[in-house]
């Protein structure tokens, strides 16, 4: 996988966290707000709503008189519940709330008013349970959530709509700003390659900004400079390293040439050439170590040191009159 696709999908999945996370909030704080409707009407229903509470003369139980309870009715279900769980409703209820042990509880006079979800018939319901002023009861007040679940449901599809389509637009920008940001890093890429292929180290990257992948290309081409003078650095130092063997070289052969087809020299100048030859091997050991060591690339002393130019000159004389014996020099100190 590329680096470009790593960085467009690290983009796409951070904007889909952030899109998830916004969207739920949103879902949350939309959801709490259509329940607290809910519940706020619930409230005010328990505390104002037309409970008409009576007592049967032969029994003495509690009785209430309330219009018929009818999903979605605008007054709702209620009921009493009595502290054995039994629930009272009106004469022509049609629907029974289910009695919990905490509902139960609350009628026999512990806890505070409370909110619950309960499903009835396969519908959803929201249920107010609260203390009367009768010992032994309390009333439950609820209402259906079919439209405030509706509503969630469509906006839960929308959020699922927003962060798909969130996601898709992270995606295209995610590959627009990689494409961007990578831009320097392509270029590098390809020069490196260029120069791999053709040795060409005269190639450059164009950097003109002042952030990190323009610091990087300007540090590549300071390295294909540095590695251009190292190349033309060895050029010149093969190029002067075979001007300097040469004429030792050559020398050196004549001088074993004589020896080789002149066996009846005479004794002096035999003694001459084979002097000649071991100054010549002395001469070109010197020079090949020194080479040697120009190609290390080891850097000069520090310090300076001091050099008689009188010796210096006559040695090459000597070097040159031996290389050249039908030439004369005068030198002049």
């Amino acid at each position: 996988m590329s680096y470009r696709v790593r960085l467009t999908l690290a983009v796409a999945l951070a904007v889909a966290v952030a899109v998830v996370v916004a969207s739920a909030i949103t879902f949350v704080l939309v959801r709490n707000e259509l329940r607290g409707q809910v519940d706020d009407a619930l409230r005010e229903r328990a505390s104002t709503g037309g409970l008409s509470l009576r007592f049967d003369r032969v029994t003495g139980q509690p009785q209430l008189d309330l219009p018929p309870d009818r999903f979605g009715g605008a007054a709702g279900i209620t009921q009493l519940i009595t502290d054995s769980g039994e629930a009272i409703r009106a004469p022509d209820a049609m629907v029974e709330l289910p009695v919990s042990e905490r509902a139960r509880r609350m009628a026999a006079g512990g806890g505070s008013p409370f909110f619950a979800d309960a499903h009835v018939s396969g519908r959803h319901l929201r249920v107010y349970t609260v203390p009367v002023n009768r010992p032994g009861l309390a009333l439950q007040v609820a209402r259906p959530l079919d439209e405030v679940d509706a509503a969630l449901d469509r906006i839960k599809t929308l959020l699922f709509l927003i962060v798909a389509i969130g996601v898709g637009i992270a995606a295209g920008l995610g590959l627009v700003v990689s494409k961007a940001l990578l831009a320097p890093v392509q270029r590098l890429t390809r020069t490196a390659e260029e120069v791999s292929e053709t040795r060409d180290l005269s190639r450059r990257i164009e950097a003109t900004g002042k952030d990190e992948l323009s610091r990087l290309a300007a540090t590549f081409n300071t390295m294909l400079g540095a590695l251009e003078e190292s190349a033309r650095a060895q050029r010149q130092l093969v190029s002067d390293a075979s001007h300097e063997l040469r004429t030792p070289l050559t020398s050196l052969r004549t001088n074993i040439e004589v020896l080789a087809r002149n066996e009846a020299l005479p004794p002096g100048e035999r003694e001459q050439l084979l002097r000649d030859v071991t100054e010549q091997l002395t001469e070109m050991t010197a020079l090949i170590a020194e080479l040697v060591e120009l190609a290390r690339g080891d850097q000069a002393p520090p310090d300076p040191e001091d050099v008689r130019l009188d010796l210096l000159t006559a040695g090459a004389i000597e070097r040159t009159r031996r290389n050249r014996p039908g030439i004369r020099f005068n030198a002049a100190l």
